[in-house]
Formats: structure tokens, C-alpha cells, sequence
């Protein structure tokens, strides 16, 4: 049974599972299941197998054994998609770049959505964000939903950050699009570091505030001064949020990735998932 009663986008045909097969993954197996089911969507499965050229020839054994895990785990997905009608077709890559293979796929096969976990099987044992994960959203064509392994996505409250920027307008507009597709309340909050830059803070949620009104959406504003992130999560948590939308500074022309501090810290801490909108 799929947790969505509506679409919350008007047209997602193609979505990208990114899965590493650890305990990570969960979530975003499950969520993108539940996503392409009812969209009608086509599910596209990559995962990537971080491995060099020496490695290879050091441990062919131990690659084999890689090789023979990961497509076990893309199967058992195939099988749990096709058991909810979802036509899922699965990709294996090996290389040292992962994130470039899902970019790539998403690319060559035009998927509006990424979906993946928030970090994989390298990382510390606290809450933070892969560099995986950071780089697939700092290069990929499209939207990202990062989904932490526990969280569920729902739409009854949508959060939705902005600053103004041309980057959260961009935001601003999916969380006013999914609203109306699926009869959320949306909650918009701008959080000034400075009391002088409260007015534009004010002026940000006001903006949003007027297009959702015309578009018939249940609308909350809240403007404060604090960390940025830190006021984003609580407040995710407070208001019992399903999803926070937020944009993304893409790439800078040093080819490293610039996400900005604010979306990369929320996603590394917000308990629910956390959708990054390309402007």
C-alpha cells in the first residue's frame, strides 16, 4: 500500500534510486517505491561500486564479491518494486567517482527526481550528510530528495526555507506546487542572522505568503534571528513537518561543490526528508 494518496508533482515519469545496500538506503528505497507507485513513475536503481584500478587488481576476489552483493540487493528492490506494480529497471556501475555515475544516469535518462539516503556506508557515526550525497546534489540536472533511513515522507505540513534568493524562489515555487497538488498547509520561514536584515526576512515569507494565498493554500509565515539550520530544523521538528524544501547553489566554476552551508546542515540534521530544488 502505497503512503501517498496524490502525485505531489504534475509530471514525475522518471525517478533515480541511488543505493549503496547499506542500512542507509532504507528510506529512500522504500520512499521512492511509495513515490513511483503512485506517480506511475518509471524507477530507475543505480548503485556504484567505489573501487580504483588497483584495487581491482590487488583484490579481484574481493571486487567479485561486491559484484555478486550489489546485484543480490538490486534484485530484492526489483522484486519489492514489481510486487507494488512499478516497472524498475537496475544498473550496476564500478568506478571512483560514484557520484558521477548517478549524475550521469540521470542525465542520459531524463529522471526529474533523485532519491537517495542521506549518507552511505563511509562516514562518522553521527548526524551528517555522505560526500556522495553532497556532490550528486551539488551536479545532478534535477531535483534531490535525500531521505534519512527512518523518515517517511508525508504532506501534511510542507516547511519550506527561503532568503529571497533567486535559488529559494525556486523553492518556494515546488513547495507551492506539491501544497496545491496535495492539500498541504504550508509553512514558510525566512531566519535572519542579523536584527537589521529581519525586515527583508519579512519582506521574503511575504512574497510567498501572496502567491500561495492566491493558489488557496493554508498558509503559515514565521521570520525569527538565529542559525539559519538550526532555526529550520526545530522548526521542521515543532510544526511536525514531512518535508522541508530548500534550494541549491549548484556548483561554482571551480567544479567543487557549493551547496551552501545552510542546506548542506540541513539535511545533515533534519529527522524528516529534505527535497533540494535546482533554479
Amino acid at each position: 500500500m502505497s503512503a501517498y494518496q496524490v502525485c505531489p508533482t504534475a509530471k514525475l515519469e522518471k525517478l533515480l534510486l541511488s543505493t549503496d545496500g547499506s542500512e542507509f538506503s532504507e528510506g529512500a528505497v522504500r520512499e521512492s517505491i511509495n513515490l513511483a507507485k503512485t506517480c506511475g513513475s518509471k524507477l530507475y536503481t543505480v548503485s556504484v561500486i567505489e573501487v580504483n584500478p588497483e584495487f581491482v587488481a590487488l583484490a579481484p576476489q574481493v571486487v567479485k564479491k561486491f559484484e555478486k552483493e550489489t546485484r543480490v540487493h538490486l534484485e530484492s528492490i526489483k522484486t519489492r518494486a514489481s510486487n507494488e506494480g512499478v516497472d524498475c529497471e537496475i544498473i550496476a556501475h564500478e568506478g571512483e567517482e560514484p557520484f558521477q555515475y548517478i549524475v550521469d544516469e540521470a542525465a542520459k535518462n531524463n529522471v526529474e527526481m533523485i532519491i537517495m539516503g542521506r549518507r552511505g556506508r563511509i562516514g562518522l557515526k553521527r548526524l551528517m550528510m555522505g560526500s556522495v550525497t553532497a556532490r550528486v546534489i551539488g551536479y545532478a540536472p534535477c531535483k534531490v530528495l535525500v531521505v534519512p533511513k527512518a523518515a517517511k515522507v508525508t504532506y501534511k505540513n510542507i516547511l519550506v526555507a527561503t532568503d529571497g534568493s533567486k535559488y529559494s524562489e525556486a523553492a518556494s515555487r515546488e513547495a507551492i506546487s506539491i501544497a496545491k497538488r496535495t492539500g498541504s498547509d504550508l509553512i514558510v520561514l525566512s531566519v535572519a542572522t542579523k536584527d537589521e536584515n529581519l525586515p527583508a526576512a519579512k519582506r521574503s515569507v511575504n512574497e510567498v505568503k501572496k502567491i500561495a494565498e492566491k493558489e488557496g493554500i493554508r498558509i503559515e509565515v514565521l521570520t525569527t534571528k538565529g542559525m539559519p539550520y538550526e532555526v529550520i530544523v526545530k522548526t521542521a521538528k515543532e510544526k511536525d513537518a514531512g518535508v522541508i524544501v530548500v534550494g541549491s547553489y549548484g556548483r561554482t566554476g571551480i567544479k567543487r561543490l557549493l551547496m551552501g552551508s545552510v542546506t548542506a546542515r540541513v539535511i545533515g540534521h533534519a529527522e524528516c526528508p529534505v527535497l533540494v530544488v535546482k533554479s
